[in-house]
């Protein structure tokens, strides 16, 4: 896999979350510099194999 697109959400209670599109990966976080992190080590912990480690990350969570 080359990339990973995810589905950035406001949450209804406060903070953000982020779901994977084309993977079961979801995280959240309090802010969107947060989100950034946690989507990163999401990816990180779900492919721990470097050769399946997708290459882009999409969206680069912007505010």
């Amino acid at each position: 896999m080359n990339e990973i697109i995810f589905l950035v959400e406001e949450c209804a209670d406060g903070g953000y979350m982020a779901k994977g599109i084309s993977s079961s990966i979801t995280t959240q976080a309090d802010t969107i510099e947060e989100l950034r992190s946690m989507v990163k080590d999401a990816v990180h912990c779900h492919y721990d194999d470097a050769d399946i480690l997708p290459v882009l990350i999409y969206p680069s969570v912007q505010p």
